[in-house]
């Protein structure tokens, strides 16, 4: 399968911050999630920070955690937060988002969530429950959260274009071997 990578594009000065805090927890099973839910049981409340690794595995980490540490600095192939409600069958996503300024990922990446989820046996999720439309200022460079569909620049007024435009990104295979 063929999806993006999104490169870090928050402030250099959050990415030294956080060079030395640990990576997010892979999360290749429901065993897992149980097991890091149990560790960390405010984020059964808060919900946590997630990031899609290039490998295709969920990593998770506190929900104040910054994107960029969750990921170890490195690229991703989605990015945001997660909320997990308990099941008769077990845990459950309840929310899920592309939420992070840190990468400003498209919501066209929800493939590369839903196939880490099912790699994990995760369920309850079709598609983001919040969507956040991240676009570069093609006049003044600076970035701007689409809402209500306004694609209009909030620092220079100028019109923001109508495809993801925030960094470079690049294509990458991923398989579904875990």
């Amino acid at each position: 399968m063929e999806l993006e990578a999104y490169a870090y594009v928050g402030p250099e000065a959050i990415r030294r911050a956080v060079v030395s805090h640990p990576v997010g927890a892979s999360i290749r099973s429901a065993e897992e999630l149980d097991r890091w839910l149990h560790g960390h049981p405010e984020a059964v409340h808060e919900g946590t920070t997630y990031v899609v690794d290039l490998s295709g595995c969920l990593r998770l980490a506190p929900r104040r955690s910054e994107h960029v540490a969750c990921a170890g600095g490195e690229e991703v192939l989605a990015a945001g937060e997660l909320h997990f409600r308990r099941t008769a069958r077990g845990w459950d996503v309840a929310e899920v988002s592309n939420q992070s300024t840190g990468y400003c990922p498209d919501t066209s990446c929800w493939p590369a969530v839903a196939h880490a989820l099912s790699r994990a046996g995760l369920g309850g999720r079709t598609g983001f429950t919040h969507e956040i439309v991240f676009r570069r200022c093609s006049r003044c460079g600076e970035l701007n959260l689409v809402k209500e569909q306004w694609f209009v620049c909030a620092f220079c007024e100028a019109d923001l274009p109508a495809r993801w435009n925030v960094a470079p990104s690049r294509r990458v295979s991923v398989t579904d071997a875990p």
